[in-house]
C-alpha cells in the first residue's frame, strides 16, 4: 500500500516568499499548495490529512496568528510553523503557546525550515498514532459490562481486590473473575497495562 505523502501549505502574501518555499519544498519530495491569504486557505478546506502549515504572522484582513486560533478551535490536526519578517517576543511566545512548533525570521535557512517540518510531521504522527490507540481503547472500554467496568474503574485507581469486593459487596473471588474477563476484553498483557490504558483514555470514570 503506498503511503500518501505530506502536503506542506504556505500561506503567506508575498509572491516571492510562496514561490520560493514551494520550489525548495518541491524539490525534496513534498506535496505542495500555497496560499496568499488565510481566507483562501480556510475557504479551501484543506485542514485534513498528513502535513503541516507554513504561516505567515502578518497579513491582511486575517494575521497568521488569527488563523492559527481559527484552526486551534476547529481542533485541526495540522501543526504550524510561522515565519515573519516582523517578529517580536511577545508574538513568538503567543503563537508557541498556542502549539506552533517554530518561529523562522526571514530570511530564514532552508534547513532551519526543513529541520521544522520533520517535527511537525513527527509530532502529527505521534498524535494520530496517540489517537488511533485511544479510538481502539474506547471500543474495547465499551465492551465492558456495567459491573466489569465498576471493577476496571476502581482497579485503576489503585485499589486492591479485597478493597474492591468490599467497596462492591461482592466476594474477593468475583473480583478476580471480573478482573480476568476486563484484562481479556481491554487486549491487556498485564495490569501494568491496564492502568497505562486508563491513563491513555483519561479513565477516572464512576458510570458507564
Amino acid at each position: 500500500m503506498t503511503e500518501t505523502k505530506p502536503t506542506i501549505f504556505v500561506v503567506d502574501d508575498d509572491p516571492s516568499v510562496r514561490k520560493s518555499t514551494e520550489l525548495m519544498l518541491e524539490s525534496v519530495g513534498f506535496n505542495v499548495k500555497t496560499f496568499d491569504s488565510a481566507q483562501h486557505f480556510l475557504d479551501a478546506k484543506l485542514q485534513e490529512g498528513l502535513g503541516c502549515l507554513i504561516l505567515d504572522v502578518r497579513m491582511p484582513e486575517i494575521s497568521g496568528l488569527e488563523l492559527q486560533q481559527k484552526l486551534v478551535s476547529a481542533k485541526s490536526p495540522l501543526p504550524v510553523i510561522f515565519i515573519t519578517g516582523h517578529g517580536t517576543v511577545p508574538i513568538s511566545v503567543r503563537a508557541m503557546k498556542a502549539g506552533a512548533i517554530d518561529f523562522l525570521q526571514k530570511p530564514f535557512e532552508e534547513q532551519d525550515l526543513l529541520d521544522a517540518i520533520n517535527r511537525a510531521l513527527s509530532r502529527q504522527s505521534e498524535e494520530k498514532s496517540n489517537q488511533d490507540e485511544a479510538d481502539r481503547l474506547q471500543q474495547r472500554l465499551k465492551a465492558l459490562t456495567p459491573r466489569e467496568y465498576e471493577v476496571f474503574s476502581l482497579l485503576v485507581n489503585g485499589l486492591a481486590n479485597k478493597e474492591v469486593a468490599y467497596k462492591l459487596e461482592m466476594s474477593e473471588r468475583t473480583v478476580k473473575a471480573h478482573r480476568a474477563q476486563i484484562m481479556e476484553k481491554m487486549k491487556a498483557g498485564s495490569f501494568a497495562d491496564l492502568v497505562r490504558f486508563a491513563e491513555k483514555l483519561k479513565t477516572r470514570p464512576t458510570n458507564h
